[in-house]
């Protein structure tokens, strides 16, 4: 039955990109999984598959991602048509700190660089500070999602300081090895993320794109530039987004400071409870404070009822219904996946028989693999970090290579996946179709994860 375990992850990828129905291919997927681990049952399969869905809402987790999905849309809605983004890309245009292409690039890209605490705070900071900047120079919201996707996963797992670095800690602390001093040394080994900033500064600062990308530039300068609201205030849009940014950053730190044994959270460093804190948490409530704060701030100026700015956030949740479906059925795909053990099987399978120089690159590969089919980079850092710490401490290999290889794998396997979160997310955040957005960051994906395979065959003879 092992290889069965293959058959939901290859129907929700050969469906996606046949049908162009995330929705169709992940609920396919749900059942092909149930249906399996019913003993090829089909009334139980599709019973099942419809209590997996709803299984997913006994994670507190998943339900406040979901939750924050809704309050993301509603926000979105409340800036926009309050006029606070039209007053934002004006004030920015007249100050000249967005007045070309390269300028606009960077503004997401370093955005995406210094919020590197939460990586779904990253990318929505990044993504609604930059999309109307990028329509008013006709450049794709594939390419603002592609910059923001390749810019904040690989900082979160290159710094990390932050839930990235304390979740790993945790994997690697059972293991006989200086796990901070494996930990520091994995980040200049992890060649993926390196690889990938690199192309996205080649991007935003040479104003090329290649490849699908184009493609959809070249319509998009064919097209009409959507029309933005009148403009009224930019404190409409700066100060709910500034609100965001702080409470997420604060909310990290108190979740963190409540799990720790200690007499009272005062007594718990920024560092300490950033490192224990729970980004789910921190981002529904950070999200939710921030659209508390712009319904009064827009309230008060007078121009607008409360009925309009209710109207406004049930609008803004409807446009981004689908995307919420779509992360409810990824997550329960997941949970699927998991009680088959596709992600065991993979990383067993091509860690059988392994020639010493190739062990590396196919830990990367097999990282890549259980990322790309589960949607999870978490997920592969749980399943593969047990199995590839045990092999290098057993085949004299520098744990922090193997670290660097499942890390880097992991986020190679979710820019590619279109059942991934962080690509749903980085969708979300920039205004784009989820599809488009992967088959365009694919290439550059590829072209990154294809030289770090080569890298990592290279590395086993430096050590």
């Amino acid at each position: 039955m092992q290889w069965w375990t293959l058959l939901p992850p290859f129907v929700a990828i050969a469906l996606a990109v046949w049908k162009r129905e995330v929705i169709l291919a992940l609920l396919v997927a749900i059942f092909a999984a149930e249906w399996l681990l019913a003993d090829f049952q089909f009334t139980l399969g599709f019973i099942n598959t419809l209590e997996r869905s709803v299984a997913v809402f006994e994670s507190p987790g998943n339900t406040r991602v979901l939750l924050f999905s809704l309050l993301v849309g509603a926000l979105l809605a409340v800036m926009q048509k309050s006029g606070g983004v039209s007053a934002f890309v004006h004030w920015v245009s007249a100050k000249g700190l967005a007045n070309s292409p390269r300028k606009v690039g960077l503004v997401p890209t370093l955005m995406g660089m210094l919020i590197f605490i939460e990586t779904n705070l990253s990318v929505l900071t990044s993504g609604i500070l930059a999309r109307n900047l990028f329509d008013r120079f006709n450049m794709s919201r594939e390419r603002l999602a592609f910059i923001i996707d390749s810019t904040c996963a690989p900082v979160s797992v290159l710094i990390l300081l932050n839930g990235w670095g304390a979740y790993i800690l945790s994997l690697i602390s059972d293991y006989p090895i200086a796990t901070n001093e494996v930990l520091l040394g994995s980040i200049a080994l992890n060649f993926y993320p390196l690889l990938t900033l690199a192309l996205v500064f080649y991007t935003v600062l040479s104003n090329r794109v290649h490849g699908p990308m184009k493609t959809i530039e070249h319509h998009q300068k064919a097209a009409p530039v959507e029309a933005l609201e009148p403009a009224t205030h930019k404190r409409y849009m700066i100060v709910p987004l500034l609100t965001m940014l702080t409470s997420i950053v604060f909310f990290m730190w108190f979740t963190g400071a409540q799990s720790l044994p200690v007499d009272s959270i005062w007594q718990v460093s920024f560092s300490q409870g950033l490192l224990a804190g729970s980004g789910s948490k921190a981002v529904l409530w950070g999200t939710a404070l921030s659209l508390l704060v712009a319904f009064i701030l827009v309230r008060s100026g007078g121009q607008y009822r409360q009925k309009d700015l209710v109207t406004w956030s049930f609008q803004g949740m409807n446009k981004l219904l689908k995307l919420v479906a779509t992360v409810l059925l990824a997550l329960a795909l997941g949970a699927s996946m998991k009680a088959l053990g596709t992600g065991a099987f993979v990383a067993a399978l091509i860690g059988e028989h392994l020639p010493l120089w190739s062990v590396v690159p196919m830990i990367f590969l097999a990282a890549a693999v259980i990322s790309f089919t589960t949607g999870t980079s978490w997920g592969t850092f749980g399943i593969l970090i047990p199995i590839g710490m045990p092999v290098a401490q057993a085949l004299g290999i520098p744990p922090q290579l193997v670290l660097a290889a499942i890390l880097g794998g992991g986020v190679f396997g979710d820019h590619c996946s279109p059942i991934s979160d962080t690509t749903i997310v980085s969708s979300l955040a920039a205004g784009c179709d989820h599809l488009d957005h992967v088959k365009t960051q694919l290439p550059y994906a590829l072209v990154a994860g294809t030289v770090t395979l080569v890298l990592y065959a290279l590395a086993v003879f430096w050590f």
